[in-house]
């Protein structure tokens, strides 16, 4: 396999894209070329920065971290498909830290005006935003951006390595390439002769690669249906490779304490701890102590054992506290007004106004795999191995913490077991960096116990939402939003970058000023509370996660007060609005029978649109032994470009799990400074005895393709809570549901 490393060997370098008719003309290109970060051994070739072919075959690089959503199986299915590979052929890898690998559709997300119904000039003026990524070194994955970010920069990348094969076929052969045709890994020539890429790439490297035409949907053989996932037998054998199950040689083991507080560490006593069998080294990392043992679990008890002396929390104590702070928001100023049509402050002549007020308290991530970074300081430089989303942000802060360039640190990016957003953050691999620093020579992988994980994360935010609204003549005639709480954009890229970006937070309000309703009087507002000094961090879907309830509870109420029915209610202002998101709510409607529910059920319908997608959801309870339980559920989605439906299926069923998780029972609070919650026995999951059974459908009406990892999970929560109100007459406005409702195990 092939040394991946910090060198330039060959630029990647295309002519310009345009699309008409659905079909891509000419190929990826980005400003100036960006170079070529893999470092072939002998034996090995590679074509661009996501080609590598060596004498077993065609390896490609999809450098977008894989914990779960199949993202790197589709990134090398774009590749296969236009490189005319057999999907048994086809072996991954997530590569190294490089401008090459940076995301050129994070930063287009931040281009003004809805991202819905985007007219071409929009869409055009977000993919040159996208080239701020690259001074930025944004190799990132989240946003539910890697489709988007890939489907046209691979699928260039594979037809260019064909072609530049199939030149080195056509110089080898003495033909024309025009009469070369390429399948299952092969260059073919008119009389049969079949030259295997493996033995044509040493050649097809010194060719210049020529403008390419993209293959038309209607020719693809890989892409537009379901395939397996390159990780799947790895996993079911427990042969893959996560950030946990590394071994280098002479490995060591750590675990640490930090503060339950968030504060200094004042003063601590070992003495203990040095006593026991197995324990090699104390390291006094100033805010915290680790221990370095001979496994893990020595290392947990020793450094269970040492005494500390923690100060105060740098935060309000009480969960009661920090909410009374994100409330006093309000007061001031808003930090955006990124929708404002209409009057939204006269109540239209005739209306009735009605009020609601939501709240939703911080969230942990909770993923299976507790947060672990093995590191290996050597007189060469600092290697890491880390499952985490953000390579090139990891290595440079761990390079800062051990006091090196660049250059001399090597990430390896493992598999994760769950990230969530939490993978996307600096802490665990910069502490596994430090605590190697006390054995310099010798690997050390530092694992958190998952009390350290779920108390020291950077949470979703709490929040708070005043709505206000008006129904005339069985519509809405009024909808006025305003949201409070911290922001999670500006703690987050202070954390990656040292700053963030002036001016107005539209992570904090999305899903609550964007989604495509036509209501004549609208106006969405957000209040950030600052100073709050609680850790929040990006969650799946982020503020769409608690904006979506806010936003679909509200709407079901103002459906109710007009004598409605909520989902005709909502397809009315949708058709006026933008279609895909009528056609996701009609697909429910279908799908559900919407108007047939059997007796002693409970239905609720939410249409929440999210990183590029509309996703409709309608949700069924019943009661069970004075419970409420969850029976069934029908999800539709407009992707656009629909590359896997399998894998999307998976994410629209994973993210509605993970929503009705956190909808019915995810709850962070504190007391005394720090947070309550330990384990999973106080901060729980959505049991398999609880899983309604699920449908989904794949729409592909958009004019381009959109995310899919997030958007199954906002509509989870309003979606549950208006079904509770349609079979019980009670309405909750805060979250968990828990809290005031018994749910069936």
């Amino acid at each position: 396999m092939a040394s991946l490393g910090k060198i330039a060997r060959r630029t990647f370098l295309f002519g310009s894209a345009a699309i008409a008719g659905g079909v891509a003309l000419g190929v990826w290109y980005l400003g100036s070329p960006a170079a070529n970060p893999l470092k072939p051994a002998e034996g090995e070739t590679t074509l661009n920065p996501f080609v590598l072919i060596d004498g077993a075959g065609v390896t490609i690089i999809a450098p977008r971290a894989e914990m779960g959503q199949g993202t790197q199986s589709t990134w090398a299915a774009l590749v296969a498909e236009e490189m005319d590979l057999a999907w048994d052929q086809v072996r991954v890898l997530h590569g190294p830290p490089a401008t090459a690998y940076y995301n050129t559709a994070m930063m287009g997300e931040s281009a003004p005006g809805p991202a819905y119904g985007k007219s071409a000039f929009q869409h055009a003026v977000g993919e040159a935003m996208g080239t701020l990524g690259k001074p930025l070194e944004m190799q990132v994955t989240g946003g539910s951006t890697a489709m988007k970010d890939g489907y046209e920069r691979m699928r260039a990348a594979g037809a260019a390595a064909r072609e530049m094969l199939k030149g080195a076929a056509a110089n080898r052969l003495g033909i024309d390439a025009a009469l070369l045709r390429t399948e299952a890994g092969t260059v073919i020539a008119p009389d049969g002769t079949a030259l295997p890429y493996t033995e044509l790439a040493a050649e097809a490297a010194a060719i210049t690669p020529r403008e390419v035409q993209l293959r038309d949907p209607s020719e693809w053989k890989l892409l537009g249906r379901s395939l397996p996932r390159l990780d799947t037998v790895a996993k079911s054998t427990g042969t893959a490779e996560y950030s946990i199950d590394v071994r280098p040689e002479g490995l060591r083991f750590a675990a640490l304490r930090m503060s339950p507080r968030r504060g200094r560490m004042l003063s601590y006593d070992d003495s203990a701890a040095r006593t026991m069998a197995g324990v090699e080294k104390i390291v006094d990392l100033g805010d915290g102590v680790a221990v370095i043992a001979s496994n893990t679990w020595l290392a947990q008890q020793a450094v269970a054992a040492i005494e500390i002396d923690w100060g105060p929390a740098p935060h309000a104590e009480t969960t009661d506290a920090i909410m009374a702070q994100i409330e006093a928001a309000f007061a001031l100023d808003p930090d955006s007004t990124f929708l404002d049509r209409g009057d939204a402050d006269r109540l239209p002549e005739g209306a009735t106004e009605i009020t609601a007020e939501y709240r939703v308290p911080f969230l942990a991530h909770a993923a299976m795999e507790p947060l672990n970074a093995t590191a290996h300081i050597t007189a060469e430089g600092l290697e890491l191995w880390s499952g985490n989303q953000i390579p090139a942000f990891t290595r440079r802060s761990c390079a800062d913490a051990a006091g090196l360039s660049d250059d001399r640190v090597t990430v390896h990016t493992t598999l994760m077991g769950g990230g969530f957003g939490r993978r996307g953050e600096l802490d665990f691999s910069v502490l596994a960096t430090r605590v190697a620093m006390a054995l310099p020579g010798t690997p050390v992988m530092t694992t958190w116990s998952r009390e350290e994980d779920m108390t020291h994360d950077y949470y979703r935010p709490a929040a708070i939402a005043r709505m206000r609204g008006a129904v005339k003549d069985g519509t809405a005639a009024l909808f006025d939003a305003a949201v409070a709480g911290p922001s999670t954009a500006r703690q987050a890229l202070h954390r990656w970058m040292g700053f963030a970006p002036p001016g107005p937070d539209k992570v904090h309000v999305e899903g609550l000023w964007n989604q495509p309703y036509a209501i004549a009087n609208h106006r969405a507002r957000g209040h950030v509370a600052p100073d709050l000094n609680v850790p929040v961090g990006f969650w799946r879907s982020v503020g769409n996660s608690y904006n979506g309830f806010f936003h679909e509870s509200f709407m079901d109420e103002l459906a109710h007060a007009a004598g409605a029915d909520p989902l005709d209610f909502r397809l009315a202002l949708a058709r006026e609005a933008w279609a895909p998101a009528a056609g996701v709510l009609e697909a429910v409607r279908e799908m559900s029978g919407w108007r047939a529910k059997p007796e002693g059920t409970g239905r609720g319908v939410a249409m929440c649109f999210s990183f590029g997608t509309p996703v409709a959801c309608v949700i069924e309870v019943a009661g069970e032994d004075e419970k409420i339980r969850l029976t069934r559920a029908w999800m539709a989605a407009d992707v656009g470009v629909a590359l896997d439906p399998g894998i999307i299926d998976q994410q629209l069923v994973g993210g509605l799990v993970y929503g009705l998780s956190a909808a019915m029972m995810g709850e962070i609070t504190f007391a005394d400074g720090a947070v309550e919650q330990q384990n999973f026995h106080d901060y729980d999951a959505l049991r398999l005895s609880q899983m309604p059974v699920v449908e989904t459908r794949i729409l592909q009406t958009q004019r381009h393709i959109s995310g899919i990892g997030e958007p199954g999970t906002p509509p989870a929560a309003p979606a549950l809570a208006n079904a509770i109100f349609d079979l019980t007459g009670e309405r909750h406005r805060s979250l968990p549901l828990n809290r005031a409702v018994d749910f069936w195990i």
